[in-house]
Parts: structure tokens; C-alpha cells; sequence
């Protein structure tokens, strides 16, 4: 079994429900649910002009391989309503694959861990609440490390809300 740390967010329709629903397909489909932060409200990154994102990261033990991974929560995605129209575009589910065990992967579809963790903050406040130890494979750092050299000043929210 592994462990594949997944990145959920979404800013249009029903964003807590459409999360809820993304968090079911992923234990039908991928796997259980080990750990799962609190979610956190952000300020679209990379387009500026939409609605707040909310996100959340979990942890999931699975033993499926990466691009099995990948195909599943893409089909999630679109099941939830997504439309691939413009890169970091407004969607109602986005489903980022964070890290997969310490692995390194680069393919045309897949890169792990994802190229831009150590730039978001709405990535890594998530990660250092359920796993601020952790090393990341590339950087030889940890998470809180990571965090506490992050540049980007973008607020990120945490809200009480349990899902």
C-alpha cells in the first residue's frame, strides 16, 4: 500500500458540497482516507478575477499506481462538473496529486510531486497542519521548512467546517 497526498479545491457552485462529494469518489475509487485537513479559503491563485477557492489536502492509503491515480480523479473532476477551459481557470473541482510516497515522477501527464507545492500557500498550510514533517523528495526539506521560505503572500483562511 502507498500513500498519495491529494490536493482537492474548487471555487464555483456548491464548493463544500461539491468537495463532499469529490472525498466519497475518492474512497469508492481510490482509496481510504487516512488523514484530511481542515479546509481553508483562499483567493484564486494564478487568475485573479474569480470566485474564493476552498481547499483541503488528504492523505490517502491506496494501491493503485500514480497515472491509475491520475485517470481517476480526472474522471471525478468532470463527474463533479468540471470544464477545462483556461489554465488555473475557475472550476468546481480541482484534483491535484501532491506527492506519491516519496516518488519521483515526470511524464508528458504527470509530474511528482507537483512542480509548484513550494510556491502556493494555500498547498502547504494544509500539508504543515497534517504533515509538517514530512520531506519532500526533490527539496530534501520539509514541509515546515517549505512553508517558512514561501514567498507568496496570499491569505489563506481555515474555516470550521467538517466534512
Amino acid at each position: 500500500m502507498c500513500q498519495v497526498y491529494l490536493l482537492l479545491g474548487g471555487n464555483l457552485g456548491d464548493r463544500i458540497q461539491n468537495i463532499s462529494n469529490a472525498l466519497q469518489a475518492i474512497k469508492n475509487t481510490i482509496g481510504e482516507i487516512e488523514v484530511k485537513s481542515a479546509v481553508y479559503e483562499t483567493k484564486a491563485w494564478g487568475v485573479a478575477q474569480q470566485p474564493d477557492y476552498l481547499n483541503l489536502v488528504v492523505v490517502v492509503k491506496t494501491e493503485l499506481k500514480p497515472l491509475e491515480i491520475l485517470n481517476k480523479t480526472q474522471q471525478i473532476e468532470q463527474e463533479l462538473g468540471r470544464k477545462r477551459m483556461e489554465k488555473w481557470g475557475a472550476r468546481t473541482m480541482d484534483i491535484d496529486i501532491l506527492f506519491f510516497d516519496d516518488e519521483v515522477l515526470n511524464t508528458e501527464r504527470l509530474t511528482i510531486p507537483h512542480p509548484l507545492i513550494n510556491v502556493r500557500r494555500f498547498v502547504l498550510l494544509p500539508l504543515l497542519e497534517i504533515a509538517p514533517n514530512f520531506i519532500h523528495p526533490i527539496f530534501k526539506d520539509s514541509i515546515k521548512n517549505l512553508y517558512l521560505k514561501c514567498d507568496d503572500r496570499l491569505v489563506v483562511e481555515k474555516l470550521n467546517i467538517n466534512l
